[in-house]
């Protein structure tokens, strides 16, 4: 099993709560005044998913790839609607360069698999004495595609994969055709991850006046996930990191609560409709002293910094180029190096947190309308503490545009 950043928060917040007066504050806090903010969301229609499913023909087509193999996660939720939990028995969708996409699953998931389809799509099933790339071959030799290569979804299991080289089949990488869709939001897209940018902004907002000194960084976190809830979005993540915990990325095991004169770094998201949001604050409970103000008045700049690197045709490593410049020429790194910035400027986002393409160094894809990133040049001085800011932005034809407007002050940090 796979444990990332957000699986381990998210069971770090679902786990029993003690029976602390802080606690008791945060799991029952009084959201009366929260109102559901998503109730217009627009959810992804027909209209959309046949262009998704158009433009994947026209690169397979482009590329030479005859079909893209696709299990469940992300990509098949995006093509095709369904939403499905992967196991040893092989439920995938086949996209093929011409004609209506074909579903291949366990006979006895046919049911389950036509009731989560969102698009009109053959059905092939296997039982269990069955092996499920045969089933694939077959769809495949049926519609006269054998003779050309079938491009592999990047986070499709080997047994997949080599089930089909056994069967003859040459197989290829489907970026070309799965990240040049996903890459590219639309507008549909980019209004649910705008909407759920609004709920995390305003949790945020909720949320910040209500910490106090004393609360341990879960108390502070179930705030989050309440005030999440009611706004209406499904919490996806809220790490809390106070005080020294700051300097490291993604925290230490260390508790550390809420003090006056202590950091408190909130990195939170959200999905509405399965669209993701992701925005970082850092401020300091009590006042700042001026080493922690220098760091994110430095931060502060960094991030505007990233945005303004990110033009249209600028390659997505520039950008973090410009940003560890910046960083550089106030000793700070460099490079990768600490203190300083040990992490990627940022990261693709839309229906996972963590998307291609990323801000980093070397990644040479170009910049271009419908991309969306995080924002996220962070300062870490182990041992003493670190300070994030981060804010996701799209680009349109005129440049970047921020779904979150930064913060300008460490004594505004919510705006």
């Amino acid at each position: 099993m796979r444990l990332d950043r957000r699986t381990l928060v998210r069971a770090a917040a679902a786990a029993p709560l003690l029976a602390l007066p802080g606690v008791l504050r945060a799991a029952e806090p009084d959201l009366s005044a929260l109102q559901d903010i998503t109730t217009g969301a627009v959810p992804i229609g027909n209209e959309e998913r046949a262009a998704r499913l158009a433009r994947a023909q026209k690169l397979m087509q482009a590329n030479g790839i005859g079909a893209v193999l696709i299990e469940g996660g992300s990509s098949l939720v995006y093509f095709t609607g369904l939403r499905w939990g992967r196991s040893e028995r092989l439920t995938a969708v086949v996209l093929p360069a011409e004609g209506a996409p074909c579903i291949v699953t366990p006979f006895f998931e046919e049911a389950r698999t036509r009731e989560g389809l969102a698009i009109p799509a053959e059905i092939r099933v296997w039982n269990e004495d069955e092996n499920p790339l045969k089933t694939v071959a077959g769809f495949l030799k049926d519609r006269k595609l054998a003779h050309l290569p079938v491009g592999i979804e990047e986070t499709v299991r080997y047994f997949a994969v080599g089930g089909l080289q056994k069967e003859g089949f040459e197989v290829v990488s489907a970026n070309p055709v799965v990240r040049g869709c996903r890459m590219i939001k639309t507008a549909p897209e980019i209004a649910l991850m705008q909407l759920a940018t609004d709920v995390t902004i305003a949790a945020y907002r909720w949320v910040q006046p209500r910490v106090e000194k004393g609360m341990s960084q879960r108390d502070v976190s179930a705030l989050m996930d309440a005030a999440t809830k009611k706004l209406g979005g499904s919490p996806e993540f809220s790490m809390v990191l106070v005080g020294e915990g700051a300097a490291y990325p993604h925290g230490t095991k260390t508790p550390s609560p809420v003090a006056d004169g202590r950091i408190v770094l909130m990195d939170c998201g959200c999905t509405v409709q399965g669209y993701q949001s992701d925005v970082s604050r850092t401020w300091v409970h009590g006042s700042a002293n001026a080493e922690q103000r220098k760091v994110w008045d430095q931060v502060a700049k960094g991030q505007q910094t990233a945005f303004a690197a990110a033009r249209l045709g600028a390659t997505a490593g520039s950008v973090d180029d410009a940003v560890r410049r910046y960083y550089a020429s106030l000793g700070w790194g460099p490079d990768y190096k600490l203190p300083g910035l040990s992490h990627r400027t940022g990261h693709g986002i839309g229906l996972d947190g963590h998307e291609p393409v990323n801000l980093v160094r070397g990644e040479a894809t170009k910049l271009a309308p419908g991309m969306c990133f995080s924002n996220e040049p962070g300062i870490y001085i182990p041992g003493s503490f670190g300070v994030r800011l981060e804010d996701c932005f799209h680009m349109t034809e005129s440049g970047p545009k921020w779904f979150s407007e930064p913060p300008r002050s460490i004594d505004a940090p919510m705006g």
